[in-house]
């Protein structure tokens, strides 16, 4: 799919879409609306009352096009309130489309030209909202069909932006190249939580590690450890959780280090290729999707993907602990206790709760590096979904300005957060009478904050740390916007990139 800027008049569009944008409230008054109705001979305040159109975001309004125009079918697509378009909450833009490439599929159209949304808008950043455009219209396109025998034929060959400004259309050009890359990184980290367990094993996420350096030309290092390197580094929570599974457990340690880079960040993703929970069994219906209890690891495999094309002035390290989660006369039991490679006992009364295990010394691990942050993604509880739904991420740090920071680029990248507390007092839930730490809290609530305060056990003080619970965002089981769809969203991808390139 090709997507092309340009200044001109959308009206004069040959494309078989045009697609214009609303906002709310606006009453079809804007320029392009009035030339179309005149040349509908005013019929679009009819059509926007029988369809109860209103300009909210993604909300659209079709019909066949005027017989003096050049396209099939014209399209109106909400964008929200007018001047609600800033730089850090453009997801209006998102939405509309997506909305507008899921309605072109629908009717089998090949070409689609489209105003760019929010030319007019006091707050209007051509580079963003062109990245805004390009990042909703290649995610709404995309589809796993790796396992389908029958795969759709409708392909959208050409989307035409048009501008009105010649300067806003290059740099709205630029957002849409901005886009293309980094969304490159979300698609393969969709395709690896959309991967079915029997071909993502933790075997399976080395290789595309080490594919991942192989293409980078040497800027993207990789080093492998494997049981015995992992022995030796007495990462004995981790190996706990892998003695369940037949497949061999790989410690992953990706890094970007360019020549002049003056910060690092280490990115730390949850690995689990697949979880059954061990001794304490999942029900059958949770287990269902728990191919994607590695998103965490898809999402840093997906940043580090694109960082040679991106090049940012950064060190970047990916610590990913991969195995898979079962049950077997090898599997860790209840009651067992384990020492992680920071030398902290852990007694293991869940082994559900593996997630935290392995992460554990994946963060000692990521700690040893001295990095200036340390960011962990991790599908990690149940009680992140309770609390804060399907479609945001929790986020807890021990940094505020760490904190600020992802949220800030979060809301940019539509990508939603919402912080939650360490909360001090909770610590002693996690104690135990036999070790030093219990892998599940001694309540049932705030299990969300209880998994985190764990995990701040083994990073130290000194280092801003933050981790992104990821349990609700990370697979759709139902659209969560136009162009996030049913599987794997490659949630933080977007995120982590802007961070990366903010510093």
């Amino acid at each position: 799919m090709e997507i092309q800027i340009t200044k001109g008049d959308i009206l004069e569009s040959k494309a078989e879409l045009l697609v214009i944008g609303s906002y709310q409230g606006e009453s079809m008054d804007n320029n392009f609306l009035t030339r179309l109705d005149d040349l509908l001979n005013g019929k679009l305040h009819k059509y926007a009352k029988t369809q109860e159109f209103e300009g909210k975001a993604g909300q659209t309004l079709l019909f066949p096009a005027a017989d003096a125009m050049k396209a099939e079918y014209a399209l109106v697509v909400g964008l929200g309130e007018l001047g609600d378009l800033s730089e850090e909450n453009i997801e209006g833009v998102r939405e509309a489309a997506g909305a507008v490439l899921q309605i072109a599929k629908k009717l089998g159209l090949s070409t689609i030209s489209m105003e760019l949304f929010g030319e007019d808008d006091e707050k209007f950043d051509a580079f963003l909202h062109g990245q805004a455009l390009g990042e909703a219209l290649l995610l709404a396109d995309y589809e796993f069909t790796t396992y389908k025998k029958t795969k759709s034929k409708v392909k959208i060959n050409n989307i035409e932006i048009v501008a009105e400004n010649g300067q806003d259309a290059r740099k709205a050009q630029r957002g849409v190249e901005k886009a293309i890359k980094v969304v490159k990184g979300v698609i393969l980290a969709r395709d690896l939580v959309n991967t079915p367990a029997q071909d993502m094993c933790p075997e399976k996420l080395s290789s595309v590690a080490r594919e991942i350096a192989k293409e980078s030309k040497g800027k993207v290092k990789v080093r492998i450890l494997d049981k015995e390197q992992c022995l030796k580094k007495t990462m004995g929570a981790f190996l706990a959780v892998a003695q369940g599974s037949d497949s061999q457990p790989q410690f992953i340690h990706l890094s970007y280090k360019p020549v002049k880079a003056k910060k690092s960040i280490a990115l730390v993703g949850k690995g689990i290729t697949f979880d059954s929970g061990g001794l304490s069994l999942k029900p059958a219906r949770s287990m269902e999707t728990m191919k994607c209890d590695m998103a965490g690891a898809a999402s840093v495999l997906g940043v580090f993907s694109i960082l040679t094309s991106l090049e940012p002035n950064i060190e970047v390290h990916g610590i990913i602990a991969a195995t898979e989660n079962l049950l077997s006369s090898k599997a860790m039991k209840p009651g067992d206790i384990v020492e992680a490679s920071n030398k902290k006992t852990i007694e293991i009364l869940n082994t559900d709760a593996e997630g935290r295990l392995a992460l554990a010394d994946s963060l000692v691990y990521a700690s040893k590096l001295k990095p200036d942050a340390i960011i962990d993604l991790a599908t990690l509880t149940g009680a992140c979904v309770v609390a804060l739904g399907e479609e945001i991420s929790a986020i807890m740090s021990n940094n505020a300005e760490l904190a600020n920071k992802l949220i800030r680029y979060s809301s940019e990248s539509g990508e939603k957060m919402w912080e939650m507390p360490l909360e001090k007092k909770y610590r002693k839930l996690i104690e135990s009478d036999v070790a030093d730490l219990r892998n599940i809290s001694t309540t049932n609530y705030g299990g969300t904050l209880t998994a985190t305060l764990f995990l701040q056990e083994f990073v130290p003080k000194e280092i801003p740390w933050a981790h992104l619970d990821i349990a609700g965002p990370a697979f759709a089981e139902r659209p969560m916007a136009s162009y996030i769809q049913k599987g794997g969203t490659g949630f933080g991808v977007r995120t982590l990139i802007r961070f990366i390139e903010g510093k």
